[in-house]
């Protein structure tokens, strides 16, 4: 069974790397902006849906403030990544807002933050494979109705990719990422070409007017509304933090090349968004939550990108079907981020005794394996639960971002008033003050929006996200809770260590086979203080038949018989041990269970699994040492030597 699982895993995600291969896994440039960036580029392929699906609530009429609301999200974003620059160059090591937080705020805080990025990073891959797969469904009817088990799969997927090493998954992801950029960049350049020759490109549902749901919008509800659209749009700013958190993973200089790729995905995402919304409400791109709402419509809805790319290229050519193809698979890779983000704070969360010690390590491939399994996991359950449904997860985004970033440059501002107050440098001064002013605007600009998003998508599925934040943030305070309280009972008292004043050796005994005597032999060999055979008396002819044979075989050791009448075997042993403890409670009782392997894994479940049952229970009793005595069958362990072998 070993051997078999051992080559599967191979299969799956390859051979071993030593650990001086690691530096080898280091991404350059070119490779850490697909692999950090896919996500925050690729959310322009639904950024722009979402707006437009507010503002439909109106009608046609309101679209024409998807302009400001475009306008102000990729201010937003411009701002996000001036301030996270400042962030890589301060805390190059990878802790991100975590870190962040934590050295500069308090443990709490920190720890707030990771309760945020850590169901953010979870929204991340149950958001962008299901709307990846709801792009390719739009195109391939077919597919619609299987989106749980294709977004399920291609989840899977992605775990084993990532499984198999950062640097292959870079390269993955590298050319459809790229080929995103370019095929986005082509329907914008060509869009616009389009109307610079004097020609309007109409989109497919340009003719339909919308059924709206809410009518003569004005004051306050019209400003929620706008509210509400803007907050929908930024999600549009997730991935920008992963580059934060994965700093350790470029090669160096770490600090300056992970910059540079924010610079390049600010850069890039702001563009993408403002020339896919211009072409949106330019070619009259209607959309809506039902196709009910679109007056005369009759079909299904296709996305926006999808739309503009009909309008401009038409939907029979190759350049419309490179668009969709290359949208529908840089929003499934798009997880990805998330792939890279998770497993390294898991791994820093765990060296602070805020996670299990599981996620600590690196695995085969020189990645943090089971962290890559936990998010992968997390994120099949969220799939399920929402029928991986692109509208319904996107209500749960953006508020995990928005808690980090808020957090993340308060620290940074007290992390410059810190540094402020002892650098005597002129130049050294300029730049942390600057710095400082870049990270106050972010602050101020995030704190608004977090609370415009928390008040705007609560009612809306939010309120789930701001229940499970404080639930993953109690849950890590117990497991460091638990640690703690490990280490202060694992610390060894001053002074020598206090020996036991006696060691009662009991030897559990079913029948009288090889493994029996094996474990007699073996106790008798450690010279306890006392020794005694144990049998709990099931059967009566059973039992008296292994007395008999006992006293035939001349065992010099007395056999203790205790009564079961509920035929239970593990509570006698039990009873039998405490009631040896009560009347001396500084004797140890070493207690021996003979077993025998069977030679395939296969042939285990043909025998009873009592032995495994009683550890489990024998490990709780304070004062009880458990000893299991193997006996290997087929021969493979030679003749068992005998109790004449051994004396008291």
């Amino acid at each position: 069974m070993g051997a078999l699982t051992g080559a599967a895993k191979r299969l799956l995600v390859g051979r071993p790397l030593r650990s001086e291969a690691l530096g080898e896994t280091l991404l350059p440039k070119k490779l850490a902006l697909p692999v950090f960036a896919s996500d925050a580029v690729s959310s322009v392929a639904y950024a722009v849906d979402e707006i437009l699906l507010v503002l439909a609530v109106g009608g046609i009429a309101f679209y024409h403030y998807a302009w400001y609301i475009a306008g102000a999200v990729a201010l937003l974003v411009l701002i996000v990544v001036a301030s996270y620059r400042q962030n890589v160059h301060a805390y190059p090591s990878g802790g991100g807002d975590y870190e962040v937080a934590t050295v500069n705020l308090s443990p709490y805080a920190g720890l707030t933050v990771a309760s945020a990025l850590m169901v953010d990073y979870v929204l991340t891959v149950a958001v962008s494979v299901s709307s990846g797969v709801a792009n390719v469904a739009s195109a391939v009817t077919s597919l619609q109705g299987h989106a749980v088990a294709i977004t399920v799969g291609i989840v899977i997927v992605i775990m084993l990719l990532n499984l198999r090493g950062l640097r292959e998954s870079g390269v993955t992801f590298a050319l459809p990422t790229y080929a995103f950029i370019l095929g986005v960049g082509v329907l914008i350049v060509g869009g616009l070409f389009e109307f610079a020759r004097g020609h309007h490109p109409r989109a497919a549902t340009a003719q339909y007017d919308i059924h709206a749901t809410a009518s003569h919008l004005t004051g306050l509800a019209l400003v929620f509304l706008l509210l509400r659209g803007f907050a929908s749009g930024c999600a549009a700013l997730t991935g920008i933090e992963a580059i934060s958190n994965g700093v350790p993973a470029f090669k160096v200089p770490k600090s300056k090349n992970a910059a540079t790729t924010l610079a390049l995905l600010g850069g890039i995402a702001v563009t993408l968004l403002i020339g896919v919304t211009i072409l949106a409400l330019a070619t009259h791109v209607h959309i809506t939550v039902s196709d009910s709402n679109l007056v005369g419509f009759h079909g299904n809805q296709k996305t926006v990108l999808a739309q503009i790319g009909g309008a401009v290229f038409g939907t029979h050519s190759p350049i419309f079907f490179y668009i969709q193809g290359v949208t529908g698979l840089i929003l499934v890779l798009a997880a990805n981020t998330a792939f890279n983000g998770f497993p390294v704070l898991a791994s820093i969360l765990a060296q602070d005794k805020w996670l299990p010690g599981q996620l600590r390590s690196r695995g085969d491939r020189l990645i943090y394996s089971n962290g890559v399994l936990l998010l992968a996991g997390f994120a099949i359950v969220l799939i399920v639960a929402f029928h991986a449904s692109p509208t319904r997860l996107i209500q749960l985004y953006i508020i995990g971002v928005f808690v980090s970033f808020v957090n993340s440059q308060s620290g940074m501002i007290r992390h410059w008033n810190r540094l402020l107050r002892t650098e005597q440098d002129p130049t050294a001064r300029r730049r942390m003050k600057r710095s400082r002013v870049i990270n106050s605007i972010g602050a101020g600009f995030t704190a608004v929006v977090l609370v415009i998003v928390l008040v705007t998508k609560f009612m809306h599925g939010a309120w789930i996200v701001v229940v499970a934040m404080p639930v993953i943030f109690l849950l890590m305070r117990q497991v460091r809770r638990h640690y703690e309280r490990v280490g202060r009972e694992l610390t060894p008292p001053p002074g020598p260590p206090v020996l036991p004043s006696r060691v009662h050796s009991l030897v559990l005994v079913s029948k009288l086979h090889s493994p029996t005597l094996r474990a007699l032999a073996f106790a008798r060999a450690a010279k306890p203080h006392t020794l005694e055979g144990v049998t709990v008396s099931i059967d009566d002819q059973e039992t008296q038949a292994l007395q008999k044979e006992w006293v035939e075989r001349g065992i010099p050791i007395p056999l203790v018989l205790l009564s079961s009448p509920y035929r239970e075997l593990t509570q006698p042993v039990i009873d039998y041990i405490r009631d040896i403890r009560r009347e001396s409670p500084r004797d140890v009782v070493a207690v021996y269970i003979p077993e025998y392997v069977v030679e395939h894994w296969w042939e285990q479940i043909l025998h009873n699994q009592s032995p495994l049952r009683l550890k489990a229970r024998l490990l709780s009793e304070p004062g009880v040492m458990v000893t299991s005595v193997p006996y290997r069958l087929s021969g493979q362990e030679g003749e068992p030597f005998l109790l004449e072998d051994v004396d008291l």
